[in-house]
């Protein structure tokens, strides 16, 4: 059988009706927070890295986001070693959401959720306060898949604003965690038909 190629096995295919989880989606800019187990930190964007406390100085920020986690590198060690992902976003960036600061909205709703902002969703021992400079992107729908659901939360959002930042009446749109495939999907509000290359905000 030496001859053969490698057999690669067709992947098993994920139920479409199962758990999915709807968060806004925030339209700002890619944040990565990498903790190593000695506690070293380091900033990130979407495709490179900023700055590390390593080294002193930082080359090329991204909206400020090296400089934030550079001051408030002691308080982000409570997210504890390994990749922190999430969305910087507010003054200056995108749609700014009327701001006059920014914000850093972490991604991981599983682990962290908002002591100020969303209390009322935490679901078991498992889940921890972020760090008190950090905010995490808003659960809007928990449920089995169904695309009446989805429509009716960024119909919501359209009607209602942004829950992330109330009273901003021009949300970008969700994100689709669909559980038993691993994979994220997202609708925005305006344009959703349109590759992203073609929309201002995606």
């Amino acid at each position: 059988m030496s001859d053969f190629p490698e057999f690669k096995s067709f992947a098993k295919i994920a139920r479409l009706s199962r758990e999915i989880v709807i968060t806004e989606k925030i339209d700002g800019t890619n944040g990565l927070i990498y903790i190593d187990e000695q506690n070293n930190i380091f900033a990130g964007s979407r495709n490179r890295w900023l700055w590390g406390s390593i080294q002193e100085e930082i080359h090329n920020d991204n909206h400020g986001f090296a400089a934030w986690v550079k001051e408030n590198q002691k308080k982000l060690l409570q997210l504890g070693p390994g990749y922190h992902y999430g969305e910087w976003a507010g003054q200056g960036i995108q749609r700014n959401y009327g701001l006059k600061e920014k914000r850093f909205y972490l991604f991981n709703i599983n682990k962290w959720w908002d002591r100020e902002r969303n209390g009322e969703l935490k679901e078991g021992a498992t889940q921890e306060y972020c760090p008190s400079c950090c905010y995490v992107i808003p659960i809007l729908y928990k449920g089995v898949f169904n695309t009446e659901a989805i429509e009716n939360v960024l119909n919501n959002l359209k009607k209602e604003g942004s829950v992330a930042v109330p009273g901003f009446m021009k949300p970008e749109g969700i994100v689709i965690f669909h559980k038993a495939s691993g994979q994220l999907f997202k609708k925005t509000i305006l344009n959703d038909e349109k590759p992203k290359n073609q929309n201002e905000h995606s």
